[in-house]
């Protein structure tokens, strides 16, 4: 059919999405994207957009896939909170273990590179770093913790959340990683048992 597109767009925004992922922004460039897409350069530049657009999209089709997954994860935290934020970290491990994904975070190797980003790619990337804290703190909130704790937590939860990702780059074991987050889930639990929270 006359001007019906021959590639599968998902396809091509997974692909684009893994390279940004594996290599970064930085050092990703147009011609690793049309190696990895198997587009070449215009269609990409016509279908896809330049490199800061296709970026963006990547970072929110990121961001929506894996937010999907933690708003699932935390969604019994009224009945169970620390049941709830377990949950929320092995989103994060089973991506991490998962032989099919690259290593890391796509939205913590954008933190990173902030100041290689153009203003309106690091104000994306600081706004999806906000939505993870901003669903921790409605959890934590929602299971009773006071308003103060719930957003220390939440601060801290997601900071926990992004240094999995870069440990695992850096080739810490699962075992490493599972000590790391039972730190944060005892101290939570603590902070549960204790008396006059909200």
């Amino acid at each position: 059919m006359a001007g019906k597109k021959q590639f599968d767009m998902d396809t091509a925004l997974d692909a684009a999405m893994v390279q940004f992922w594996r290599a970064g922004y930085a050092d990703t460039s147009v011609d690793d994207l049309s190696r990895a897409t198997g587009l070449n350069r215009s269609s990409i530049y016509s279908s896809l957009g330049d490199k800061d657009k296709l970026f963006l999209r990547c970072l929110d089709r990121y961001t929506a896939r894996y937010g999907d997954r933690y708003d699932a994860a935390l969604a019994g935290a009224a009945s169970d909170p620390l049941a709830a934020v377990r949950a929320f970290f092995d989103v994060t491990l089973d991506r991490i273990a998962d032989p099919d994904l690259p290593d890391g975070c796509l939205i913590a190797q954008s933190a990173m590179a902030i100041p290689v980003l153009s203003t309106a790619v690091a104000a994306h990337a600081k706004e999806a770093l906000g939505f993870q804290r901003a669903r921790l703190r409605a959890a934590l909130k929602a299971g009773r913790l006071a308003d103060r704790d719930a957003d220390a937590f939440a601060e801290h939860a997601a900071a926990v959340n992004q240094s999995l990702a870069v440990m695992s780059r850096a080739g810490a074991s699962r075992a490493q990683l599972l000590a790391v987050v039972g730190v944060t889930v005892d101290a939570l639990a603590h902070a549960l048992r204790a008396p006059g929270r909200a």
